[in-house]
């Protein structure tokens, strides 16, 4: 056998092998965290009318939770498909700098535009977390290989989640099924804490969860947005003047 036919070998076998290890590496706690949210998803999923065709589906293509919980709401409120449309657009545009962030660390100088495009929609908070804690041990040439392994296992996984859920949510006794809507808001709660990398990220949540009751009562309808508006502001302005004490002290 050639040296070049050797070299091809050996680099298919560690593309494999690396993808594998991004296969394994979905098979944690964060992705058993996620597994949850979507056992959830099944149940609210099926109690909004959706099919199993249609549930599994919006499960492979929009990937990300919140979209997903963004669409059946949409559908439950009987908007119209473009409205429903901007609404699951407006809410991913959270993911672009994750998309930015990620890009170039998977980004080699023979690596190919259209596959970054593709491992592009595989990018959401828990895909993200598991490969940017993991990248600095992975060569840079093989780190596509590796986040492949990651984004179609925890897309497949959780599609067939989905699907086992839907079939049997109709048997499960009605507390379990109510029990399911939580672990969606759950996963939320406990993945954006988890990956905050400043404590502003914390105080957000928290004058969030503490705002949004009282929103519900004084603007109902608006209460998600002016919450979110208002605890992030403050939390932003909280940022800044700590950091303009540390520079000064």
């Amino acid at each position: 056998m050639s040296e070049n036919a050797t070299a091809e070998s050996s680099s298919e076998e560690s593309h494999f092998a690396w993808y594998l290890r991004g296969v394994r590496r979905c098979f944690s706690i964060p992705g058993l965290v996620l597994v949850s949210a979507f056992i959830g998803f099944a149940g609210l999923a099926r109690e909004a009318g959706l099919t199993l065709p249609q549930t599994v589906f919006m499960t492979g293509v929009v990937w990300a939770l919140p979209a997903q919980v963004v669409l059946v709401g949409a559908v439950l409120a009987g908007n119209s498909l473009i409205a429903a449309a901007f609404a699951v657009a407006l809410s991913s545009v959270r993911l672009a700098p994750m998309v930015v962030a990620l890009t170039p660390e998977m980004r080699a100088p023979r690596t190919r535009k259209w596959v970054l495009y593709v491992l592009s929609h595989f990018v959401a908070i828990t895909s993200w977390v598991l490969a940017m804690e993991s990248f600095q041990h992975v060569p840079r040439h093989l780190r596509t290989a590796y986040y492949t392994g990651i984004g179609s296992t925890l897309v497949l996984v959780n599609m067939g989640v989905v699907a086992t859920v839907f079939l049997l949510a109709e048997s499960l006794p009605v507390q379990v099924t109510a029990a399911l809507f939580f672990l969606t808001p759950i996963y939320f709660l406990t993945s954006l804490w988890g990956s905050a990398r400043e404590r502003a990220g914390h105080v957000a949540m928290i004058l969030g969860l503490a705002s949004g009751p009282v929103f519900h009562i004084v603007l109902p309808g608006f209460d998600l947005l002016a919450a979110g508006g208002v605890a992030g502001g403050a939390a932003y302005i909280w940022h800044r003047m700590r950091v303009k004490r540390e520079v000064v002290g």
